[in-house]
């Protein structure tokens, strides 16, 4: 028999067993059909199957997440009738924000952990293993929450849908990590690019943001993923390019130095955005309310704001294309502004608030209680920024001033700053606008953002604390695979231990039946009180003059260092480089004695976590 008949043979028998283990728990037909593909296709051929399966299946995700929006948008635009329009900027986001909670509490069971920290965790953490209830729950919540006004964007919870519709369909069909993760990024990929029509910004969020750290050379399956979402999203919606300007100026280079200030000023207006969300979501937290209490606050607050400035209602993108078409006349019409009049002046007041205005909404819509991502925020921002700084240079007298440019490299130069992603910026506001001529100044603005943000701060304050810990992956690949490791894990709890108040005869028997070199000495509630090596006692059992120190008290040393059981292994590390030792105790918060960690456990885990990761 040849190699292709054992291997169709092996095939065979792979397939009957998964078909019988699935039709014993009813499995449905198209997963038996899979388990098949996946017996017979090589690892490669499934991967870019399973990428196109997810990819179409993300795409729809994103194509319901947004028609819920749209149509929630319409019944309360349209169908709701309100004789004053402030009653409506008073009510629906409100109701948004509250909903939204009510139904974490009740339907979700309080599973509220939202936005892309959350990938990241479960990728270091939890082996790519998402919950299936975040397949769904993410669209259900933000599109109440932005369908009823929250200032917030849709496809950060596109994004963690289609990371658990990838995690959940490599869980179902027994994929190990690293496919695993491969199916997650792709999910999410696909999710960003139906959000954008745009596949290569997806490709670029997966790159940029979810696989930091991680060592992959499987991309097919992304890019095949990102085509089918984009692709079923313009299918179904028959969507253009999500900002289509009907005028903008070809680049000249002649006009780099706006290009350079704007770069300046969206580096200066990201962390401006970041802290402002940092001291939003410490001010939630700090709280003594109930989880409603503090939604009901937040909506409070945010209704306050759009009903002083509604271009803050919902995700703002019909702004941001009004603006750019000359209809900023009508936005402020719109507004309590009207009543001033529509002057050069109150032009660059009104849209310089409502950009310094949308850091706040964004934030408390999402830390009070709702559903949503930074992504549409930091677009709005970004344009109104850009905007806005047109509009000084023109008051200034500069002429030739390229105003729908700015408003568009604006865009991502905000959102590189915010979200550390300046690939994804770039290619996003390309593809969205069809900007590709406009790639020079893109990519002048959005690299100068990104630079002075992470001169702020190396890491994303987003992200900073989870980093910190241990918890997500950095681009450090070494801590990456630490911080795999557990304590627990690691632990060698096959010792010897002995009572401080021992007698000699009974340290002098556990040292000859024993086999181990440490002693550990415990007082009656096994709490660790010292340790004895073997090397200390070795010359003192054959001198006679010195058999009256055999001891415990006299042989027992306190170790300068202990680990604690919930210590992280780049600590541990950290403790044994420092003490130079090559054993150390392991002790409860109590002071309760648990065992030893070796050096070399440590080393021989990371070696086979590095050769897992490596192939």
């Amino acid at each position: 028999m040849n190699n292709s008949n054992i291997k169709r043979l092996f095939g065979f028998l792979k397939f009957r067993r998964n078909f019988l283990r699935y039709s014993l728990n009813k499995a449905r037909s198209y997963e038996i059909v899979l388990f098949w593909l996946k017996s017979v296709l090589t690892r490669s051929q499934f991967l870019i199957l399973s990428g196109i399966l997810v990819g179409i299946t993300c795409g729809l995700a994103g194509v319901i997440l947004k028609s819920l929006v749209h149509y929630i948008h319409y019944v309360i635009t349209y169908k709701v009738f309100f004789e004053q329009q402030v009653f409506f900027y008073i009510l629906f986001p409100f109701l948004g924000i509250v909903i939204t909670t009510i139904v974490v509490i009740f339907v979700f069971k309080g599973q509220d952990k939202k936005g892309i920290p959350v990938i990241l965790y479960e990728i270091a953490q939890n082996s790519s293993v998402v919950s299936s209830v975040k397949m769904y729950s993410q669209i259900v919540q933000s599109a109440i929450t932005v369908g009823l006004g929250g200032s917030a964007g849709l496809e950060s919870p596109i994004a963690v849908t289609g990371a658990a519709i990838g995690s959940n369909f490599a869980q179902t069909y027994k994929l190990d990590y690293r496919e695993r993760t491969l199916l997650l990024a792709a999910g999410a990929t696909a999710g960003i690019a139906s959000a954008f029509n745009a596949p290569i910004a997806g490709m670029m969020f997966a790159f940029e943001i979810l696989l930091t750290g991680v060592v992959f050379s499987d991309f097919i399956p992304l890019v095949v993923a990102a085509v089918c979402g984009s692709l079923v999203s313009k299918i179904l919606l028959q969507e253009n390019v999500l900002f289509l300007f009907k005028t903008r100026n070809p680049f000249d280079y002649h006009n780099i130095i706006f290009y350079l200030v704007l770069g300046v000023l969206c580096g200066l207006y990201a962390r401006y955005f970041v802290l402002i969300a940092k001291y939003i979501d410490e001010f939630f937290h700090g709280l003594k309310l109930t989880r409603i209490q503090k939604a009901m606050l937040g909506g409070a607050i945010l209704s306050v704001l759009c009903v002083l400035y509604p271009p803050l209602f919902g995700e703002g993108y019909d702004t941001i294309k009004a603006i750019t078409n000359g209809q900023i006349q009508s936005v402020i019409d719109n507004s309590l502004f009207r009543f001033i009049g529509y002057r050069e002046w109150v032009v660059v007041v009104f849209v310089a608030l409502i950009c310094l205005l949308k850091a706040f909404s964004a934030s408390i819509t999402i830390f009070s209680g709702g559903n949503g991502g930074n992504f549409a925020p930091s677009l709005f921002a970004g344009g109104s920024l850009g905007y806005v700084f047109a509009l000084v240079c023109v008051q200034l007298g500069v002429t030739d001033v390229p105003m729908n440019n700015l408003v568009i490299v604006g865009m991502a130069g905000v959102m590189s700053g915010v979200l550390y992603a300046p690939l994804t910026a770039i290619f996003l506001i390309a593809e969205s606008t069809s900007g590709y001529d406009l790639f020079i100044p893109l990519m002048i603005v959005s690299v100068i953002s990104f630079l002075m943000a992470k001169w702020f701060s190396p890491i994303s304050p987003d992200l900073k604390k989870l980093a910190e810990q241990g918890k997500i992956f950095t681009r450090e690949h070494d801590r990456n695979l630490l911080s795999l490791l557990h304590i627990l894990d690691l632990i060698d709890k096959d010792v010897q231990t002995i009572n401080a108040h021992a007698t000699r005869e009974e340290l002098a028997e556990l040292v000859r039946v024993g086999k181990r070199n440490m002693i550990s000495v415990v007082d009656e509630d096994k709490k660790l009180l010292g340790t004895i090596s073997l090397d200390d006692i070795r010359p003192l059992l054959f001198n006679p003059d010195l058999y009256d120190m055999l001891t415990v008290s006299n042989l027992m040393k306190v170790p300068s260092v202990v680990i604690s059981d919930f210590d992280s292994v780049v600590s541990v590390i950290k403790k044994f480089d420092d003490t130079g030792a090559w054993n150390l105790p392991v002790v409860k918060v109590s002071g309760e004695f648990v065992g030893f960690i070796s050096k070399s456990a440590i080393l021989n885990s990371y070696r086979q976590l590095l050769r897992a990761h490596s192939g």
